[in-house]
């Protein structure tokens, strides 16, 4: 139509644009509740016990610490894939003496930085003594897909109640849902999981009830007493 038109064959554009504005349905990414990330991690656990001396024990092992490791640090599935040993530290806060991990991530929006929960440091240094890497060895060198899907299963956790299939994606959703539960400035999770305020709000925020300040939501205006004359 553009070249009709600078061809003199129209005098002008016609309006393609629809008549109204359909309204889109906000779709929330599909994550794991407190219970089901138990009822995951639980089943993980178990396994590693189970295996114990067969040739199973290390690809198990190595699964159970990369579902804690991949949810207490909110990085996603390619910038997991890209890390080595070398990007993390294990690191004292001073605030309350924890000890997380502080993750230099390389992904897709270049170099960035990642603190991670105190639930992720054990995982890292069993992850440490059971490979005995170098500094330049990935983390995680194996694809988990399959395994972690064969898991989903097992745990009847592939979909979520809207019908939303689950990934290594979702364990990211799940980081950050579980911070904004616990009442976490979302600017600061924002900013640690290198995204944005407006794409947490969209997709995350708007679908915890934890968010609601139900004081404000179910405030009265206070009526004056009547009095008899």
């Amino acid at each position: 139509m553009k070249t009709a038109l600078r061809h003199g064959w129209i005098s002008h554009l016609p309006d393609f644009s629809a008549p109204y504005r359909a309204s889109g349905k906000i779709t929330h990414r599909a994550w794991f509740s407190p219970e089901e990330y138990k009822r995951l991690y639980t089943h993980t656990r178990e396994r590693v016990r189970a295996t114990q001396g067969t040739s199973w024990e290390h690809a198990v092992a190595q699964m159970h610490d990369y579902i804690l490791f991949m949810a207490n640090t909110g990085l996603r599935p390619d910038e997991a894939n890209r890390l080595e040993y070398r990007d993390v530290t294990i690191e004292q806060e001073e605030q309350d003496g924890e000890r997380i991990l502080v993750i230099e991530v390389r992904g897709k929006r270049g170099v960035g930085y990642c603190k991670s929960t105190s639930g992720a440091v054990h995982p890292f240094e069993r992850l440490v003594k059971r490979n005995t890497p170098k500094p330049t060895d990935l983390i995680f060198p194996q694809d988990h897909k399959k395994q972690f899907n064969r898991v989903l299963e097992h745990c009847e956790l592939k979909f979520d109640r809207e019908g939303n299939r689950r990934s290594a994606y979702s364990l990211r959703h799940t980081y950050i849902c579980l911070r904004l539960l616990e009442g976490a400035d979302i600017y600061q999770i924002a900013k640690n999981c290198r995204t944005s305020v407006e794409m947490i709000e969209k997709h995350y925020a708007v679908h915890l009830k934890n968010t609601l300040d139900a004081k404000a939501i179910n405030v009265r205006r206070r009526t004056r007493a009547v009095v008899d004359a």
